[in-house]
């Protein structure tokens, strides 16, 4: 692909090239296949639909890396990375989906072939990407390597953004909050939910200011009623009910950078539950944000917005908060650091995470979220719509 098409300057690529590279060398690895297509796409810039078949990138200590696919695949290629034709390879097509043959024999012979038969091999066990078959026909293809697990060794490099990334993030803060704006104005007893969500769909991929919007990595997830004490269901026909809450956790996404948001909506007068835990986590929110600052820790955030919410009788089991960036499906986290106790993650100018302040209980749940920037002093939100629970009566 020609440079001028790429979405970061070449420099930039060679940047996540030397920072993988050192990060390999510290982990004692000669060779990193990289499967997550969030990951393959950061240092080659592929980007495609592609995902559903093996695919990986190569790393080498010297060579630029090689893109391995599907034959067909090989142009979606050609568009979209910065290496030359000749780091691109391929396996054929009765290699798909076979129950006699399997995608990482040639990718074997591939590695083989290029003097790496021996080498320590970095792989992503942990990943949705690569399965327990696809180790078995990798191993038995290179039987003297050594397989050493490197599942976040890519995904740690990605934690802190470049200027270029911040700024797709915050377009796509910009797309998102055009989202819940148009929720708002729809929102009304008698709508189906999936009358919302065509919306929903319409605005995020429209896009605001001159941004267009890319596919999100996970669907609006809704919780209506009853509904919101379960965080990830999705939408139905049913028809919105007055006196009920709905919330939606959205993502707005621009060139595969994510800005996730929730807002919890109520279709009538709020009752008292819903104010006092909108109090609650308002509060959380800001005593986590206040700790939200270079040099303190992913655990500070989550004990002040722990903290906050405990003093109103409040808990929340699970984890405050993520990192985000660029995603593929089925999610927007960047799988690193989370805002929990036990993180002890130093927070850098740069860092991107969403804020999941969300609460779900036996019957009801809310939740009002952010995606927030590190920066060299108090968090910037990436996204501007009312932080706040809304009424609509």
């Amino acid at each position: 692909m020609s440079a001028e098409n790429l979405r970061f300057e070449l420099s930039e690529y060679r940047a996540r090239l030397d920072a993988t590279r050192n990060a390999m060398e510290e982990a004692g690895i000669d060779l990193l296949m990289v499967t997550d297509p969030a990951n393959m796409g950061w240092i080659t810039g592929y980007d495609g639909w592609s995902f559903y078949v093996h695919q990986c990138v190569l790393v080498s200590k010297t060579e630029d890396p090689i893109w391995f696919g599907r034959q067909q695949d090989e142009n979606g290629a050609r568009r979209t990375v910065y290496m030359a034709d000749s780091q691109i390879r391929s396996y054929a097509d009765h290699f798909v989906q076979s129950s006699q043959h399997h995608p990482m024999t040639p990718l074997g012979a591939l590695i083989a072939d290029q003097g790496w038969s021996t080498a320590t091999i970095g792989i992503e066990k942990e990943n949705y990407y690569f399965t327990h078959a696809a180790f078995e026909a990798l191993a038995a293809a290179l039987p003297n390597a050594k397989f050493k697990d490197t599942t976040r060794l890519v995904k740690w490099q990605r934690i802190v953004k470049s200027p270029r990334e911040i700024e797709y993030m915050h377009a796509a803060g910009k797309i998102v909050a055009a989202m819940h704006q148009r929720v708002s104005e729809v929102l009304r007893p008698g709508v189906k939910q999936s009358d919302v969500v065509a919306e929903i769909y319409h605005t995020g991929t429209r896009g605001v200011d001159g941004y267009w919007g890319d596919y999100p990595a996970a669907v609006p997830m809704i919780g209506a009623g009853i509904d919101a004490s379960a965080p990830h269901l999705t939408w139905s026909d049913r028809l919105l009910r007055a006196n009920e809450s709905i919330f939606f956790e959205l993502a707005g996404v621009h060139k595969r950078y994510h800005c996730p948001l929730s807002r919890t909506f109520y279709l009538g007068k709020p009752d008292q539950k819903f104010l006092d835990a909108e109090k609650a986590i308002l509060e959380g929110m800001e005593a986590g944000l206040t700790k939200a600052v270079t040099g303190n820790s992913c655990e500070d955030v989550a004990k002040a917005y722990y903290g906050a919410i405990e003093r109103y009788g409040l808990t929340k089991p699970s984890r405050t908060g993520y990192s985000i960036g660029m995603a593929y499906p089925p999610d927007w986290g960047e799988h690193s650091a989370s805002f929990r106790i036990g993180d002890h993650t130093e927070l850098r100018p740069g860092m991107t995470f969403h804020f999941m302040s969300g609460l779900w209980y036996g019957d009801w749940g809310i939740e009002i979220t952010e995606s927030v920037l590190i920066s060299d002093g108090p968090a910037k939100c990436l996204s501007d719509f009312p932080r706040k629970l809304i009424a609509i009566e």
